[in-house]
């Protein structure tokens, strides 16, 4: 394959701020990422942003079959020639948060995984979108901002530790695979990256997630306040927060951010 950045400029290709594009060029790291995603020759793969080709090369080389959603239909000269010679993937230009489950499944058929290098300002949506979905992906392997990972692998009780880290422990377990340097990318970022994998268990916890996500939401509406004042905006009398604290053998004081998955679907199981 031709450098990739050869290829963009022979193809006057360029950058749209809107989509957040930034490509990795280097293919030890592509297939390291690959690796880290635990794909294999039986797996159908549902890439999130096909790029200028470069990953959806590297999960070609290992998977059954690659099907790349692709927002930015100026990519395709560059695809055309990056993903020259496969026959085992199909490139869809379409935006993926508009794609219906039903469409997915026509075009996955089985069960898949999914894999993406994602723009910053979609991660939250496309992973909720995938978790929250009746698909159920085997597994999520994206790269995501740094900070953004080690949020969605954060502990209780610290700074890191919000809404986002509880909801996403309620469908996977989710780990840090590998940093990768903002170097490694073309063009540059501002900050660093980090490949995080999430594995889903449908059967992690059994509880009404609606319910647990409501009150998690609540819990970290206000980072300031104490958790019953924050539940109490769900319409539930101080008492009753109160109360339902003690039971789980909470402090009337403490605040959201303290508690674990499992302390909060207690409290939706008694609350609401």
């Amino acid at each position: 394959m031709s450098n990739i950045e050869n290829v963009l400029r022979e193809k006057n290709f360029r950058f749209n701020k809107q989509f957040g594009q930034n490509f990795i060029t280097d293919t030890n790291l592509l297939d390291a990422m690959v690796a880290d995603s635990g794909v294999t020759a039986d797996d159908v793969v549902v890439e999130i942003g096909a790029g200028a080709g470069t990953l959806t090369r590297a999960i070609a080389k290992v998977a059954k079959k690659v099907i790349s959603f692709e927002i930015d239909r100026n990519l395709k000269e560059v695809l055309d020639v990056t993903l020259q010679g496969l026959d085992n993937v199909e490139v869809v230009f379409r935006d993926i948060m508009k794609v219906t489950d039903e469409e997915i499944k026509s075009l996955v058929v089985e069960n898949f995984k999914v894999v993406a290098n994602l723009p910053y300002y979609i991660t939250t949506p496309i992973i909720m979108r995938f978790l929250e979905c009746d698909l159920k992906p085997q597994t999520l392997s994206i790269m995501v901002q740094k900070e953004v990972a080690e949020r969605l692998v954060a502990k209780a009780g610290t700074a890191e530790y919000g809404a986002i880290t509880a909801v996403v422990d309620l469908y996977a377990n989710a780990k840090i695979t590998r940093i990768v340097g903002k170097n490694n990318f073309y063009p540059v970022p501002k900050v660093d990256s980090a490949v995080i994998r999430l594995d889903i268990c449908d059967k992690k916890y059994d509880c009404n997630k609606n319910k647990v996500k409501q009150i998690v939401k609540a819990s970290f509406a206000m980072r300031r306040k104490t958790l019953v004042n924050n539940l109490m905006a769900l319409g539930l009398s101080r008492e009753c927060v109160e109360s339902a604290l003690t039971q789980l053998g909470f402090d009337v004081r403490v605040r959201g951010e303290v508690l674990q998955v499992a302390d909060f679907i207690g409290l939706a199981n008694i609350l609401l």
